[in-house]
């Protein structure tokens, strides 16, 4: 199953949709949902519905205003493992809901950057409440998993060792819909992710490559803070971003970068010069 955001802009509302053959379905409002997603899934009845056409509604990210967004930094084995020594330990970071977007948004480049840089990433949406829980209660507790791309503002996020500020531009994490993890599978076993630019092929790797599993990183975070239902989890990129190569590559305005992961679709994001 496919889950939208659908926004109401007369009444400053939104909802979370079923999506199915480009046609959107509304289940409830976002707070609603998300306050018992599992129940609300369950309680689906789609015999008789055709919904309304995708291209009539005004599409959000699938995530209540609440979520806290945690992200997770060089998660990525390389090619070559013979001299790779693991991390102890992920690296964890936080994005605000505000800075979620879906395909389609255009992104503009901040004052001060030279351009921006791409991330295809994973993201993964809590549907129950974890607190010190072990990495198989943790997965048990996935709704589902998106691509997402963690479009990042490199000069300010290496001003200072702390990772926020180039990691919050506006727009600048669009979401995929939300597909069930029925559908997907463990992650371990492997989904294709790829970022093209332009038509170019940047990024292609796989999710077998993940250091630390979706219940790795869920349990390793629940031992600090209480994970909600809504947080979602953002699962790291592979190697391949702009901003290391030589010389350093860089979306400028005018780009178009999208980012696919098998079973869960591609995302496509202009960028705008400031």
């Amino acid at each position: 199953m496919k889950l939208i955001g659908i926004a109401h802009p007369q009444s400053r509302t939104t909802t979370v949709g079923r999506l199915e053959n480009d046609r959107v379905t509304e289940i409830a409002d976002m707070t609603t949902f998300w306050d018992d997603p599992i129940a609300m899934l369950a309680s689906i009845d789609s015999t008789g519905q055709r919904g309304i056409p995708r291209s009539d509604i005004i599409e959000v990210p699938a995530v209540p205003d609440r979520a806290r967004i945690l992200c997770v930094g060089g998660n990525y084995a390389p090619d070559d493992r013979s001299t790779f020594t693991p991390p102890h330990s992920p690296t964890i970071f936080g994005r605000w809901s505000s800075s979620l977007s879906v395909d389609g948004v255009p992104v503009t480049i901040p004052a001060h950057e030279p351009g921006l840089d791409w991330e295809v990433e994973v993201a993964a949406y809590i549907a129950a409440p974890l607190s010190n829980a072990d990495p198989d209660t943790a997965l048990r507790a996935v709704l589902g998993y998106s691509t997402f791309n963690d479009i990042t503002a490199r000069n300010a996020q290496k001003i200072t060792s702390q990772w926020t500020l180039g990691k919050n531009v506006d727009n600048s994490g669009p979401l995929g819909p939300l597909v069930t993890a029925d559908e997907v599978g463990d992650l371990r076993d492997g989904l294709r992710v790829q970022t093209r630019v332009n038509g170019t092929t940047v990024q292609d790797a796989n999710t077998s490559s993940l250091i630390f599993g979706v219940g790795e990183l869920l349990a390793f975070i629940s031992r600090t803070m209480t994970l909600q239902p809504g947080d979602v989890l953002v699962t790291g990129t592979p190697h391949g971003v702009g901003y290391v190569r030589q010389p350093p590559w860089l979306l400028v305005g005018g780009d178009e970068v999208e980012v696919e992961v098998e079973r869960l679709g591609t995302l496509r994001t202009p960028i705008r010069a400031s």
